[in-house]
């Protein structure tokens, strides 16, 4: 569930990147608009990575 996390708040730090840089957003390109259902649904699941992945700063590690 971690990396998982990991990847998607990665793709969702690179559409900011392309929206910062270029004002493209490429998921609501992809997908018809920032307004449509499967976009809005990508949104989500990228920010409730974003919220897992706030529990890694803290977690104990572990060297294996």
């Amino acid at each position: 569930m971690d990396r998982l996390s990991l990847v998607l708040v990665i793709i969702g730090a690179l559409n900011w990147l392309l929206v910062g840089l270029f004002q493209f957003d490429l998921v609501a390109a992809l997908f018809g608009g920032q307004e449509e259902v499967l976009s809005r649904i990508i949104y989500t699941v990228v920010g409730l990575a974003g919220l897992w992945s706030i529990s890694l700063l803290f977690r104990e590690r572990h060297n294996a």
